[in-house]
């Protein structure tokens, strides 16, 4: 339909540009009629073969080589148009002036006119159609990366857990070994850190208060395991409620500090500090070790699940520092608190 209502357009332009005082409108029209075939077959060779075929892809000298032979070839059934359509609209009359007094050049300039305004028309609808298309495409490719990311945020989460719970698991059962009165008090304990590891950790961001009450609840473990052999500091700023990060950030670094810091004398020594400084939290955890140790033997086995962790909810947001010195490990995070997972994906 709207085809329709443009080539009716087109024909009443044709009309009115060639009209001349004197002759009838309807021979005008008639004459018009002629020019119509050959302006609409030029026009759809355009739009639906030389310009989606050659000059999209472009294929600029191919499209150049078929353009040259599209315009002789319509610029000779213009010729027979306007030939033909003088006779019929004239009745044969050839004492009557007609357009040949526009001349053929501007027979041709108009026909070429509506050429090129619906051929711009045409590409306008070919870029619009693929810049909606690519904008779909890039939506979805997003939305493809960031469920794949959510998925390995689940997948990281798993594997922190059980590794967790597998160790936590490991002192209970050293007590128990020894009949120890604290054993029921660490299994309380314990149940507390289950809840926090299976239920809080499913939300995307924890208050760092609640995560630094579960290092001190899971510090609380290890000082009835380790009793007279721990040494241990640590040194928390104040911290405001409305401060959030990622679930299970900090936790696994301390949990490897236990398990990794014996050192020779199977003596403990670990330093914790945290700090907040305007919109930046800096973690440090640093412990002893033994120096006869190989330093893929003091490495926790999920340090790089976190990094991982860090790249995907923070990414430049965060900075980690691992030292491994001869006698020492040290871990340095430093998280943007401003920044929340979600700036970041």
């Amino acid at each position: 339909m709207i085809h329709i209502l443009f080539w009716i357009c087109v024909l009443l332009f044709f009309s009115f540009f060639f009209r001349v005082e004197g002759i009838s409108f309807g021979s005008v029209f008639r004459f018009s009629a002629f020019l119509l075939p050959v302006t609409i077959g030029t026009t759809y060779s355009f739009i639906y073969h030389l310009i989606p075929k050659y000059l999209l892809p472009k294929k600029y000298l191919r499209f150049a080589l078929f353009t040259g032979y599209a315009l002789i070839i319509s610029t000779v059934f213009i010729i027979i148009s306007s030939f033909y359509g003088l006779i019929i609209s004239l009745n044969l009359n050839w004492t009557d002036s007609f357009p040949t007094s526009k001349s053929l050049f501007y027979i041709m300039i108009t026909v070429y006119l509506v050429v090129v305004i619906a051929s711009a028309f045409s590409l306008l609808k070919y870029n619009y159609s693929a810049s909606a298309k690519n904008e779909e495409l890039k939506n979805r490719i997003l939305e493809a990366q960031l469920k794949l990311k959510e998925q390995e945020l689940e997948y990281l989460k798993i594997q922190i857990h059980p590794h967790f719970l597998f160790n936590t698991l490991n002192t209970i059962y050293g007590l128990s070994l020894s009949n120890s009165e604290k054993t029921p008090e660490m299994i309380l304990q314990l149940s507390e850190l289950l809840d926090y590891i299976l239920y809080q950790t499913r939300k995307p961001l924890v208050q760092l208060k609640d995560e630094i009450n579960h290092i001190k609840n899971y510090i609380n473990l290890e000082k009835k395991r380790f009793q007279d052999n721990l040494t241990i500091d640590f040194n928390c700023s104040e911290i405001p409620s409305n401060i959030e990060i990622a679930p299970m950030l900090l936790l696994p670094f301390v949990e490897n500090s236990f398990k990794h810091g014996k050192n020779s004398d199977g003596k403990l020594k670990i330093s914790i500090r945290l700090n907040l400084k305007n919109e930046f939290m800096e973690f440090e955890v640093m412990n002893s070790k033994d120096p006869a140790k190989l330093p893929s033997e003091t490495k926790g086995i999920g340090l790089e699940n976190i990094q991982r962790r860090l790249d995907i909810l923070y990414g430049r947001s965060s900075e980690l520092i691992v030292q491994n010195n001869r006698d020492s490990y040290k871990v340095f995070l430093k998280i943007n608190t401003a920044k929340t997972p979600n700036d970041v994906l």
